[in-house]
């Protein structure tokens, strides 16, 4: 593990997720019974243990206080956390609005709306997207990504890794598969997917760059995105599961191509950082 960091920790966090959603998986094609929802949300903490485990073998306790310190690395001025917290949702809804026919069906702004909305935030920053994944993706992976590849290509790379460890989960309505589905999930969603998940990795990378590291910043970008997918996208019915991840595809991939031209693909890389 310590001869081969990246594919060490590649290799436990898709374990994890993998096996730990094998009955959330089952349950969802009817071969057991049961609500295993929980089994989903504990797959989700693949990317942490990996992270933590790789990071206390490799750095030692010196790297687990870098840990530490980067989730607590949130004075970050108010412009930065307007684009954390207003920006990047923003851009999510604005890819998801734009699409023909995406207000048929709308079901208006709910009132609960402003209680509901900052509690699932904080519920997908602990745990839903948020420090159970970027303390790996971006705690040990980027770093060591950056370095060996470049800016570029190591965030590429690592949008294609992170996409994947998705995988098993478009056998699941949890990204529109289960029975009856067919392989549409795999040849339709799963490519539109990809093109998501590698497009908030070119904005992720950016964030993490220009913050100087800050976990704090790349856990709220995260939560930012997939919290307007359980509280906001909902109010439009007309829009499948396809439609709606096409729309934080288009939000998204706008913004991080504008970032590659922008930086010329070095995404506020500094080698010395």
């Amino acid at each position: 593990m310590l001869s081969h960091p990246l594919f060490s920790y590649f290799s436990v966090a898709y374990a994890i997720k993998w096996i730990v959603l094998i009955p959330y998986t089952l349950a969802a094609w009817g071969i057991i019974a049961g609500d295993w929802s929980a089994a989903f949300i504990l797959a989700t903490f693949g990317p942490f243990v990996a992270g933590v485990v790789m990071v206390n073998l490799v750095e030692g306790r010196a790297g687990l206080s870098r840990l530490k310190n980067g989730i607590r690395q949130w004075r970050l001025g108010w412009r930065w956390l307007l684009f954390l917290l207003v920006g990047i949702p923003a851009l999510v809804m604005l890819g998801v609005i734009v699409q023909p026919g995406a207000f048929a069906g709308f079901l208006g702004v709910p009132p609960t709306l402003l209680v509901s909305y900052p509690l699932t935030y904080a519920l997908v920053w602990f745990g839903g997207g948020g420090v159970n994944e970027e303390v790996g993706w971006r705690g040990f992976a980027l770093p060591r990504m950056q370095t060996r590849y470049g800016p570029l290509w190591g965030t590429l790379a690592l949008g294609v890794i992170h996409c994947f460890w998705h995988l098993e989960e478009f056998l699941t309505p949890a990204q529109g598969g289960g029975p009856g589905t067919g392989w549409t999930p795999f040849v339709v969603d799963l490519p539109i997917f990809l093109v998501l998940v590698v497009s908030f990795n070119i904005i992720i990378t950016w964030i993490f760059n220009r913050t100087k590291g800050s976990l704090f910043a790349v856990i709220s970008a995260h939560a930012s995105v997939d919290t307007p997918q359980a509280t906001l996208l909902p109010l439009f019915p007309a829009l499948g599961v396809t439609n709606l991840v096409l729309g934080s595809s288009l939000g998204l991939g706008v913004v991080a191509l504008l970032l590659l031209i922008l930086t010329r693909g070095r995404l506020g890389y500094k080698p010395d950082q």
